[in-house]
């Protein structure tokens, strides 16, 4: 923790750092707001929690900035828990290990919590620091964002007094998003029946794994393989060939990021053992030749492991794999409108074989609510050829555009004034919850914004010191430079 303490801006990075001290992975945030409720009060700071846990907190108007539009900074408590295979880490009993990397600040083998732990580190260092100007603030600290939005959807009218709300929950210092895709979940349950394995077969373990992950939205066009995905277009094309029986399959750990590693333990005929193998290399060979430009460290292994007693019959197998690697994947279109921007696309983000079910659980994506509906009814259509059971839930709204936005017309103008250059105005292929506070607060002006944050949603989360100390120079002068009511 000390290395972050000499970094700049302070206090947010020592505040940052503190957040990293305690475990808050999404429905584990209870420890961290408490310690941040407690604190707002040892400070003064009106503070309250409302039903569903979000935080609100309350600072006075500078001397002389009383009649300036009251202003929300809003950022979420939860973080995405995902580390590399062989870091040994409980997300909800450790702390995460900040470390300094040149310009960067990293974690030790896991998430870092950049995302969104450096908005929340700044929101509440604006309230710490009495030197800003600045008129009525409020701070608003939403729970489990991450999966599923949870204290964007309880959030109730009336309770915030803001006029204009900054979302810090962006990850590009010099661009500001004025709208977001909306999202919902999918999950296919196809029923599995199992048979016994003959003795003549011998167990082994398929691990695909050495992707990089990442962001289900924000890196949803890199290109970036989804180990899932790879693992059952290795299966589509040689269960039946080698007469592989499916054991087990477990794959992805969230739904919203992009998954890095997948297994398959499979009983294969001991005369097909070493073809196996040998197909299994060749496979390697291919997956580094389509993504070694992106993925330089894709491995794919084949072990042996102890003996099995059962696994899928021969339907339930073929069934489950065709399934699977039907399933699309990725970018589905690109927006007419926003040039450059996804418009739709989903993430196989885990599958699990399990309780007599196999699951493939997804995140569909898209800037239109006609698009999240196109993919529902061709995921629901592939359950039906498969026999599966199909559910969609979780729906949320995206954040419409709003080209006259006054807050999105001021951060451009005091960044021009700032930095002596334009920011892109953007909209992000990702979860936003702009669009649901637009719900109980629809007359609200919202605008996002953030420091440079690569990797999010995988071990190679990092943010960038630099483009830190840039964002929080925006924040502090939009702030003084909010206009009268």
């Amino acid at each position: 923790m000390s290395e972050l303490s000499q970094l700049s801006p302070q206090p947010l990075w020592d505040i940052f750092a503190k957040i990293c001290s305690i475990p808050h992975p999404s429905y584990h945030e209870e420890q961290l707001a408490s310690y941040i409720t407690a604190w707002a009060t040892e400070q003064g700071f009106w503070n309250e929690r409302d039903e569903v846990g979000n935080i609100l907190i309350r600072k006075p108007a500078t001397p002389g900035y009383e009649n300036r539009k009251p202003v929300a900074l809003q950022a979420h408590l939860d973080m995405v828990p995902q580390k590399n295979n062989d870091t040994l880490h409980d997300f909800t009993q450790d702390p995460i290990q900040p470390w300094v990397d040149g310009e960067w600040v990293k974690a030790r083998g896991t998430t870092l919590g950049a995302d969104n732990g450096i908005g929340m580190a700044s929101a509440l260092a604006v309230l710490a620091d009495n030197s800003l100007q600045h008129g009525p603030l409020e701070v608003l600290l939403t729970m489990t964002e991450e999966t599923g939005m949870a204290g964007a959807f309880g959030l109730q009218p009336g309770w915030l007094q803001a006029d204009i709300l900054i979302n810090t929950d962006s990850e590009e210092e010099g661009e500001i998003y004025m709208g977001c895709a909306g999202g919902v979940d999918f999950t296919s349950s196809l029923e599995l029946n199992y048979e016994a394995i003959p003795s003549d077969y011998q167990t082994m373990k398929l691990t695909l794994k050495g992707l990089k992950g990442g962001h289900s939205g924000c890196d949803i066009h890199l290109g970036l393989g989804n180990a899932n995905k790879l693992l059952a277009r290795f299966l589509f094309a040689h269960a039946q060939r080698l007469d592989l029986r499916l054991v087990d399959f477990n794959g992805g750990t969230l739904r919203n990021a992009i998954p890095r590693e997948a297994y398959a333990t499979l009983a294969v005929p001991s005369q097909q053992a070493d073809r196996l193998k040998s197909v299994a290399a060749d496979y390697l060979l291919t997956l580094q030749n389509e993504l070694g430009l992106v993925e330089k460290n894709i491995a794919f292994v084949v072990e042996d492991i102890t003996h099995a007693p059962q696994a899928l019959d021969v339907r339930s197998r073929d069934a489950f794999i065709a399934l699977l690697n039907s399933t699309p994947n990725g970018v589905i279109r690109h927006s007419d409108v926003m040039k450059g921007v996804v418009e739709t696309s989903l993430n196989v983000g885990v599958v699990k074989l399990e309780d007599n079910q196999a699951k493939i659980n997804c995140l569909i994506r898209s800037l239109l609510d006609s698009g999240k509906q196109s993919v529902v009814e061709t995921l629901t259509a592939l359950g039906q050829l498969a026999g599966a059971h199909t559910l969609a839930k979780g729906s949320y709204p995206g954040w419409q555009p709003d080209g006259s936005s006054p807050v999105m017309a001021l951060v451009r103008t005091t960044y021009e004034q700032l930095f002596d250059k334009t920011p892109s105005i953007q909209v992000i292929h990702a979860g936003l919850e702009c669009g649901l506070f637009k719900e109980p607060y629809p007359q609200m002006d919202m605008v996002s914004i953030g420091p440079t944050i690569t990797g999010a949603h995988s071990p190679d989360e990092q943010a960038h010191i630099a483009s830190v100390g840039l964002y929080w120079q925006l924040l502090t002068a939009l702030l003084k430079a909010i206009p009268a009511k």
